[in-house]
């Protein structure tokens, strides 16, 4: 899923809706394209570990800038990710169906 802008309150709920909506076993979000993440941000990203966690389906991010990596090593929720520069590399290493 290829995000672009920052994600912040104001896009919240459609990404939650996106996420939620996903049933794949595999979860690539796409940050290239993404500047600046708020803690709404984060919450839907963590919201969304959680729901594949649970579920025992992956979840990887790809691109992530420095600022927004930042941002969840600041809140303290980084260590739940698993993060990819590329797409391919993110591909290649989350489990298959």
């Amino acid at each position: 899923m290829r995000l672009s802008g920052p994600v912040t309150l104001s896009n919240f709920f459609p990404l939650q809706s996106l996420v939620r909506a996903s049933t794949s076993r595999r979860l690539i979000l796409d940050f290239t394209e993404v500047p600046y993440i708020d803690s709404a941000g984060i919450g839907a990203l963590v919201g969304a570990y959680v729901n594949h966690q649970k579920d025992g389906r992956s979840l990887a991010l790809v691109g992530v800038s420095k600022r927004v990596r930042d941002a969840l090593q600041v809140t303290r929720v980084e260590q739940f990710f698993e993060f990819h520069d590329t797409l391919v590399g993110a591909q290649g290493a989350l489990p298959h169906d």
